[in-house]
């Protein structure tokens, strides 16, 4: 009885070890969209601070954000659980993924949640932009050649970076 339960445990272990190293890889990029989403949710809130005529090209930028990250955020936990051969694994995590436009159209067709993500993100691509779309760009791009005004959420973006970094799923 007790040889059997050794042997069964061992069979499992190769099993158990992948999943942990799947399940550590899914938080891993789930942190990496976090630090991303709230990376952009800061822009966008200085950008509004200094203008606030740009509040709703800035919730309109945001959800597009949101739409193509939470898109990559189930492909990846899809392609781990799936086929892992499609993500490279061994580059920066925001470099796991390479979704094509073609790969995004394809998954817009598909009848399941990932299918749904991608359909939100297509469409985002497809649209019109913001009418004041330039604007907002524009503030982004103010508010970049200046450092100083992006300091405290630009640290936090590349500290909680450099933490995902040295995440190691092994």
């Amino acid at each position: 009885m007790k040889l059997s339960a050794i042997i069964l445990s061992l069979a499992l272990l190769p099993t158990s070890v992948l999943a942990a190293s799947t399940s550590c890889e899914s938080d891993k990029y789930h942190q990496y969209v976090d630090a991303s989403l709230s990376w952009y949710q800061s822009l966008v809130d200085l950008a509004v601070k200094k203008d606030e005529s740009l509040k709703e090209v800035g919730q309109w930028f945001l959800d597009g954000r949101k739409h193509h990250f939470e898109l990559n955020r189930e492909a990846v936990d899809w392609y781990l659980a799936n086929d892992k051969d499609e993500l490279d694994l061994t580059q920066p995590v925001e470099s796991w993924l390479k979704l094509t436009q073609q790969d995004v159209k394809a998954l817009s067709q598909q009848d399941n949640e990932l299918g749904q993500f991608a359909k939100k993100s297509f469409n985002d691509r497809q649209s019109k932009p913001h009418p004041q779309n330039y604007e907002l760009r524009s503030a982004f791009a103010e508010l970049l050649t200046h450092p100083g005004n992006i300091d405290k959420p630009l640290n936090a973006y590349n500290e909680k970076m450099t933490a995902i970094a040295a995440i190691d799923c092994k």
